[in-house]
C-alpha cells in the first residue's frame, strides 16, 4: 500500500503536491519574513511583487496563497488572450 504523501509527490505523478516548507510568525505590525530557503526555492527576489490569494469555505477563510505577480500575469494572458482575440475579431 502506498502512503498518500508518496502517491501525491511521486515523480511520475502529474498531480500537485503540497508540503509545509516552514512556519512563520506575524509580528505586531502584521509583517512576516519568508525564510531564505523558501525564497530561493520559489525564485522570489528582492523587489518581486506577490499577489495574496484567499480561498474561502463558506464565510471562513481557509487558505492563503502567495503567487508571484509575473506568474499571475502570464496565466491571465494565457486564459484571457484567446478570448480577447475572439471578441475583437482578430
Amino acid at each position: 500500500m502506498v502512503k498518500e504523501e508518496e502517491a501525491c509527490c511521486d515523480e511520475d505523478s502529474k498531480s500537485v503536491c503540497c508540503s509545509i516548507e516552514s512556519v512563520v510568525s506575524v509580528d505586531e505590525r502584521g509583517q512576516m519574513v519568508l525564510p531564505k530557503e523558501v525564497r530561493e526555492k520559489a525564485g522570489i527576489n528582492p523587489g518581486d511583487k506577490l499577489a495574496v490569494v484567499m480561498m474561502k469555505e463558506g464565510e471562513e477563510s481557509c487558505c492563503i496563497t502567495l503567487i508571484k505577480v509575473t506568474d499571475l500575469s502570464d496565466s491571465v494572458k494565457v486564459v484571457l488572450g484567446p478570448m480577447m482575440k475572439e471578441v475583437s475579431g482578430e
